[in-house]
């Protein structure tokens, strides 16, 4: 099972490369995630276009998505417990934060905020911040994050710049 891991889009609407990103990369994915601050209603519809798509709210997401999304979201998916948040607190308390509000008994929590790529276990629970698909705060460029899910239901990340 391959999930597709994105946050931080601070899009107003979408563009012409955030389509190619999507139909190169994230169409084909088993599941797609967003980790908030999509910013725009138009942005979460174009999303909304793959069968498989869960979303946490951010903090820069328009008003109106507050009638679709929550700040955390729980996803049962192939036998995962998935938790989807975008986060919140000083950089580096964010990943700390998300991780002891889901708890351990999630398989995966992703979250965005920092803008900064993670992959690490905290407080018993594998996290994944993809980064910032337009406005990195690290050394990476822009883009997501791939997890591959085995049969045993391991889990192997990649991240992809774009």
């Amino acid at each position: 099972m391959k999930i597709a891991v994105i946050s931080d889009t601070h899009l107003r609407e979408p563009d012409k490369r955030l389509t190619e990103v999507f139909n190169t990369y994230l169409a084909d994915a088993d599941l797609l995630l967003h980790c908030g601050d999509m910013v725009s209603f138009s942005v979460w519809q174009f999303f909304c276009q793959h069968p498989n798509f869960h979303a946490a709210l951010g903090n820069c997401d328009e008003w109106r998505l507050s009638d679709y999304l929550q700040p955390m979201q729980s996803v049962s998916f192939n036998g995962l417990s998935i938790g989807i948040a975008h986060g919140w607190g000083s950089r580096s308390r964010v990943a700390a934060n998300v991780a002891d509000n889901f708890g351990p008994s999630f398989d995966l929590v992703c979250y965005g905020h920092t803008h900064m790529r993670d992959w690490a276990i905290r407080s018993g629970v594998q996290m994944l911040n993809p980064g910032s698909m337009t406005s990195p705060r690290d050394e990476f460029r822009p883009g997501f994050a791939f997890v591959e899910v085995d049969d045993e239901q391991n889990m192997e990340c990649s991240f992809v710049d774009l």
